[in-house]
């Protein structure tokens, strides 16, 4: 079965010519112009959102989390904003991926390639890899090995993709004291550069939000200063 990735971009003539190039690649390609117009056409069959920032109406970003209401689907955003500041606030919406403005259609398929292989590849390898528990239970959450499906305290709360693979991976291995560099490499599957140490601390300080009492003061993923974070 094809992906189906969906372009939200205001632009006719990106929007147009992304489309061209991915389904050259074999993908199948929705379009919306706007964000309004591409909430009505997300769907579970979506594999992969393509997402513009700076659109009249709904901005990109106003879209992401409208769309992390509904769905953990990978986000990739689209901006000519390349401020570190930026990219920050691209995250804490809950974009998976950052992609600047001007950019080559080959480092763009590179992107939408790698994103759908951590999307796919990582639930595939958590059930060959993890089978003798389904369910693993710690600090009153109950976390699935296999799918984002996570309780506190017997409530289901929404994670998104990144947000789970962390939270899985230190429910894992509950002693280890994770760097930063582990934690990137092991769910990006990416080298680490000193730029994608914001990048964890975003997702990290987001995921505190939804699953401490008290995020200020983390009794859950504790911080280890100078080593990096671990279970409490």
């Amino acid at each position: 079965m094809k992906n189906s990735i969906l372009i939200i971009e205001d632009d006719k003539d990106i929007r147009e010519g992304i489309r061209i190039l991915l389904e050259g690649e074999g993908f199948c390609v929705e379009e919306a112009p706007n964000g309004m117009e591409g909430l009505k056409k997300i769907s579970s069959k979506t594999n992969l959102v393509i997402l513009d920032i700076m659109m009249p109406g709904i901005s990109g970003l106003k879209t992401c989390e409208e769309i992390r209401k509904i769905s953990y689907v990978p986000i990739l955003f689209l901006t000519a904003k390349s401020k570190e500041s930026d990219k920050l606030i691209g995250f804490m919406a809950g974009a998976d991926d950052y992609l600047v403005k001007p950019f080559s259609y080959a480092e763009l398929f590179a992107r939408v390639k790698a994103l759908l292989r951590r999307h796919q590849v990582y639930d595939k390898e958590i059930l060959q890899t993890v089978t003798e528990r389904e369910w693993i239970e710690k600090h009153h959450i109950r976390i699935s090995t296999s799918r984002n499906i996570v309780f506190l305290q017997d409530n289901e709360i929404q994670l998104t993709e990144i947000e789970y693979k962390i939270l899985l991976l230190m429910m894992q291995y509950p002693t280890k004291t994770f760097s930063i560099r582990n934690l990137y490499e092991s769910i990006w599957e990416e080298p680490f550069l000193s730029s994608s140490a914001n990048t964890i601390m975003v997702h990290i300080r987001n995921l505190r939000t939804k699953i401490e009492k008290n995020p200020q003061k983390p009794k859950i993923i504790q911080t280890v200063w100078g080593k990096g974070y671990r279970l409490g």
